[in-house]
């Protein structure tokens, strides 16, 4: 029985998929379940597992664009699976091999015809470097033929190479290639949103600064208990999802987005996190934030980190969210304007910590700085609400205790 796979669909609104990679071969023999292809849409990277167990033959190439429900491979599930497997007939054509370069080696070279031994006798003929002057030359990285030798018979001179100097437009011994490698469907969706997001809004940035003292010495004293009662670590993610969470319920607006004519505001807060996984930019979303604690965050970011760096994550997990937050120090970015994440109005960028000196208390002192940035569509989002927002997350991140735990740090941990 020949049967035909198509492809499924990955989620509402998604039409077509493009075929990243075939993970068989045609006329492979694949198990039922076995994943066959990694697909493409403009969301997620999917795996395509085999529907049944047989003799597999593609109907689509890497790189084609299919709609969903198309044919992409027919499994004929009559056919039984061969004895042995691919490798051990590799190996078998390796060990025949063997001999054969053996006996190559065993050879005896031709003597060299005079023509050859008149050639050796040249060696230092016109443009030929001498020892000295070759290691220069290899130095500079330039070539013999780019040098007039002053020497006899032409011969490249260590003065000669001394003196040489490369021409600007010469190229060195480095490689030059290049690589022409077609963007994912992702990555295309991905840059398209990037550019709407610049285009269709009128985005305006605004920076603060906050002094993280207090939220290191909270994880100081209660990472290890936390980590042992929850098994999950104690980071920073929670203190800045919790600090947007209460800043969105004094600035609504910001929880908002445009369509047509008209605002919508949300009275949930779906945070999107943006994070680097192995096929690009990944924005999974945190539902419901409002309703989680500390514990609750990090499990779910940890569990969304997990995904996506397995390529396990799903659209659904991707779609939707009311405001991004996106954390650009991991990477040692010390300030950055974000993009806003179409149809999201903000998006909020957290930057690396390092150590400053600031003042407090009318003196100087040193602490742990960083640098926060919020990208704003200023068309519902004016000065007063963009600016009050990202000085609320500011009060509320450098008091935590009284903000974001009600001065019961160890309920709030749940310890």
């Amino acid at each position: 029985m020949a049967l035909e796979m198509t492809i499924p669909s990955p989620g509402e609104s998604i039409t077509e998929v493009e075929i990243a990679s075939w993970l068989v071969k045609d006329g492979d023999y694949v198990e039922k379940d076995q994943a066959i292809a990694e697909v493409d849409s403009d969301k997620a990277t999917l795996e395509l597992p085999a529907e049944a167990s047989g003799i597999i033959t593609l109907k689509a190439e890497e790189g084609d664009t299919v709609a969903v429900g198309d044919v992409v491979c027919i499994i004929d599930t009559d056919a039984k699976k061969p004895k042995g497997n691919n490798n051990s007939t590799k190996k078998q054509e390796e060990k025949d091999e063997a001999p054969k370069k053996a006996d190559a080696k065993k050879e005896t070279p031709s003597k060299p015809s005079t023509s050859n031994q008149e050639q050796d006798k040249k060696t230092y003929a016109t443009g030929s470097p001498s020892p000295a002057a070759k290691k220069i030359l290899d130095e500079k990285g330039m070539s013999a033929k780019d040098v007039k030798g002053s020497g006899r018979d032409g011969r490249i001179t260590k003065d000669d190479a001394t003196n040489a100097t490369p021409s600007m437009g010469t190229p060195g011994n480095s490689s030059r290639g290049s690589e022409r490698k077609k963007l994912s469907m992702l990555r295309r969706k991905v840059a398209e949103r990037l550019v709407s997001g610049k285009n269709e809004t009128a985005m305006l940035t605004t920076f603060n600064e906050v002094d993280m003292t207090a939220i290191f010495e909270l994880r100081s004293q209660y990472k290890e208990q936390f980590k042992e009662k929850h098994g999950v670590g104690l980071g920073f993610m929670s203190f800045f999802t919790l600090a947007v969470v209460r800043a969105l319920e004094l600035y609504p607006d910001v929880n908002s987005m445009i369509d047509g004519d008209y605002m919508i505001t949300y009275d949930f807060k779906d945070i999107s996190i943006a994070v680097s996984g192995p096929k690009g930019l990944m924005v999974p979303v945190i539902r419901n934030a409002e309703n989680l604690s500390f514990r609750g965050v990090e499990d779910e970011v940890k569990r969304l980190a997990i995904r996506a760096r397995d390529g396990q994550i799903t659209v659904d997990e991707m779609t939707g969210g009311t405001f991004t937050i996106s954390n650009g120090g991991v990477f040692g970015s010390m300030l950055s304007t974000p993009i806003i994440n179409p149809p999201q109005s903000a998006i909020l960028g957290m930057h690396n910590i390092v150590e400053r000196a600031i003042v407090r208390d009318g003196g100087i002192v040193v602490a742990p700085v960083m640098y926060l940035a919020l990208s704003y569509d200023h068309r519902i989002i004016d000065g007063r609400e963009s600016v009050g927002f990202l000085v609320a997350i500011k009060e509320a991140l450098e008091n935590p205790e009284e903000l974001l735990m009600d001065n019961e740090v160890k309920k709030a941990l749940e310890l």
